[in-house]
């Protein structure tokens, strides 16, 4: 059974820092490429970072320089440090785990609360 359980979410002013964490199990995580995709209210689900099996990483512009996303293969955690958070970085952020192999398949976790907010 797949499980991907993120912590770390939470309340901060603007400009201060949170860090999220994945913790997967279920799936060979190694091969898996790993992801953090968020969505703020009356808004769709968008991709923020992922980083890849060999840990090539890429980031939605909005976060770029800001957030960095990063992956333990020994603990199968996949982290996501976030600074100089903004309001509009409120949003619910869920794990994803994805891989292709002829179709693609996504397992989520249930989501984690960020608010940025003075």
């Amino acid at each position: 059974q797949v499980q991907l359980v993120e912590s770390g979410g939470g309340l901060v002013q603007p400009g201060g820092s949170l860090q999220l964490s994945c913790a997967a199990s279920g799936i060979i995580f190694s091969i898996y490429t790993m992801a953090w995709y968020r969505q703020a209210p009356g808004k769709e689900r968008e991709l923020v970072a992922a980083i890849s099996s060999d840990g090539g990483t890429n980031y939605v512009d909005s976060v770029k320089g800001r957030f960095t996303i990063s992956r333990d293969y020994a603990k199968n955690t996949v982290d996501l440090q976030m600074n100089s958070l903004k309001p509009e970085d409120t949003a619910v952020y869920y794990c994803n785990a994805a891989i292709v192999r002829g179709l693609r398949y996504d397992f989520w976790g249930q989501g984690t609360q960020v608010t940025v907010s003075s």
